[in-house]
Protein backbone atom coordinates (compact mmCIF):
# COMPACT_ATOMS: atom_id res chain seq x y z
CA UNK A 1 0.00 0.00 0.00
CA UNK A 2 1.34 3.42 -0.98
CA UNK A 3 1.85 5.81 1.92
CA UNK A 4 1.18 9.33 0.63
CA UNK A 5 4.28 11.50 0.51
CA UNK A 6 4.06 14.99 1.99
CA UNK A 7 6.89 17.43 1.26
CA UNK A 8 7.27 20.18 3.86
CA UNK A 9 9.26 23.37 3.25
CA UNK A 10 9.95 25.80 6.09
CA UNK A 11 13.05 27.70 7.16
CA UNK A 12 12.18 27.10 10.84
CA UNK A 13 13.66 23.74 11.94
CA UNK A 14 11.23 23.48 14.88
CA UNK A 15 8.22 23.78 12.56
CA UNK A 16 9.73 21.20 10.21
CA UNK A 17 10.37 18.73 13.02
CA UNK A 18 6.88 19.08 14.48
CA UNK A 19 5.20 18.70 11.08
CA UNK A 20 7.27 15.63 10.21
CA UNK A 21 6.37 14.04 13.54
CA UNK A 22 2.66 14.88 13.13
CA UNK A 23 2.42 13.59 9.57
CA UNK A 24 4.41 10.42 10.17
CA UNK A 25 2.36 9.61 13.27
CA UNK A 26 -0.72 9.80 11.02
CA UNK A 27 0.72 7.33 8.51
CA UNK A 28 2.16 9.68 5.90
CA UNK A 29 5.71 9.68 4.59
CA UNK A 30 7.11 13.14 5.33
CA UNK A 31 10.18 14.72 3.77
CA UNK A 32 11.41 18.09 4.94
CA UNK A 33 13.33 20.89 3.27
CA UNK A 34 14.70 24.13 4.75
CA UNK A 35 14.32 26.08 1.52
CA UNK A 36 12.40 26.10 -1.72
CA UNK A 37 15.63 25.62 -3.61
CA UNK A 38 16.37 22.42 -1.67
CA UNK A 39 12.96 21.02 -2.59
CA UNK A 40 13.31 21.99 -6.23
CA UNK A 41 16.78 20.45 -6.50
CA UNK A 42 15.46 17.13 -5.17
CA UNK A 43 12.42 17.25 -7.43
CA UNK A 44 8.71 16.78 -6.89
CA UNK A 45 8.37 13.32 -8.42
CA UNK A 46 6.42 11.12 -6.03
CA UNK A 47 5.19 14.01 -3.87
CA UNK A 48 1.44 13.79 -3.17
CA UNK A 49 1.05 16.98 -1.10
CA UNK A 50 3.21 20.06 -0.59
CA UNK A 51 3.13 22.11 2.62
CA UNK A 52 5.21 25.27 2.43
CA UNK A 53 5.80 28.37 4.48
CA UNK A 54 5.00 31.58 2.64
CA UNK A 55 7.78 33.81 3.96
CA UNK A 56 11.22 32.32 3.35
CA UNK A 57 14.48 33.59 1.92
CA UNK A 58 14.87 32.71 -1.76
CA UNK A 59 11.83 31.10 -3.35
CA UNK A 60 8.82 31.90 -1.17
CA UNK A 61 5.75 29.71 -0.75
CA UNK A 62 3.83 31.37 -3.58
CA UNK A 63 6.72 30.82 -6.00
CA UNK A 64 7.03 27.19 -4.90
CA UNK A 65 3.32 26.63 -5.35
CA UNK A 66 3.42 28.09 -8.85
CA UNK A 67 6.49 26.06 -9.87
CA UNK A 68 5.06 22.86 -8.39
CA UNK A 69 1.75 23.38 -10.15
CA UNK A 70 3.49 23.81 -13.49
CA UNK A 71 4.94 20.34 -12.99
CA UNK A 72 1.78 18.83 -11.47
CA UNK A 73 -1.36 20.99 -11.83
CA UNK A 74 -3.34 18.74 -9.45
CA UNK A 75 -0.80 18.81 -6.60
CA UNK A 76 -2.46 19.97 -3.38
CA UNK A 77 -0.40 22.80 -1.90
CA UNK A 78 -0.92 24.14 1.61
CA UNK A 79 0.59 27.51 2.39
CA UNK A 80 1.41 28.17 6.05
CA UNK A 81 2.37 31.47 7.59
CA UNK A 82 2.75 33.41 10.78
CA UNK A 83 1.76 36.57 8.91
CA UNK A 84 -1.81 37.77 9.07
CA UNK A 85 -2.26 39.60 5.81
CA UNK A 86 -5.55 39.23 3.95
CA UNK A 87 -3.70 39.55 0.62
CA UNK A 88 -1.78 36.35 1.42
CA UNK A 89 -5.00 34.48 2.08
CA UNK A 90 -6.48 35.69 -1.20
CA UNK A 91 -3.38 34.56 -3.13
CA UNK A 92 -3.52 31.13 -1.45
CA UNK A 93 -6.75 29.97 -3.09
CA UNK A 94 -6.82 26.76 -5.06
CA UNK A 95 -6.13 23.11 -4.40
CA UNK A 96 -4.88 22.86 -0.86
CA UNK A 97 -5.31 25.83 1.40
CA UNK A 98 -3.95 28.44 3.73
CA UNK A 99 -3.16 27.88 7.41
CA UNK A 100 -1.97 30.42 9.95
CA UNK A 101 0.67 29.45 12.50
CA UNK A 102 0.14 28.17 15.05
CA UNK A 103 -2.41 25.82 13.47
CA UNK A 104 -4.30 22.87 14.85
CA UNK A 105 -2.58 19.61 13.93
CA UNK A 106 -5.87 17.74 13.61
CA UNK A 107 -7.18 20.38 11.21
CA UNK A 108 -4.04 20.11 9.10
CA UNK A 109 -4.28 16.31 8.95
CA UNK A 110 -7.95 16.50 8.01
CA UNK A 111 -7.19 19.02 5.28
CA UNK A 112 -4.38 16.87 3.86
CA UNK A 113 -6.58 13.76 3.89
CA UNK A 114 -9.40 15.68 2.25
CA UNK A 115 -7.07 17.06 -0.46
CA UNK A 116 -5.80 13.56 -1.22
CA UNK A 117 -9.33 12.24 -1.65
CA UNK A 118 -9.21 8.93 -3.50
CA UNK A 119 -5.40 9.06 -3.78
CA UNK A 120 -4.86 8.09 -0.12
CA UNK A 121 -3.22 4.84 -1.04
Amino acid sequence: MHKPVVAIVDDDPDVLASLVELLESAGFTACSFTSGEALLSSGLKGVDVLITDIGMPGADGFELRDLARRENPQLPVFLITGRHEIADQDRARGIGGFLRKPFDGHALLAAVRDALGDRKG
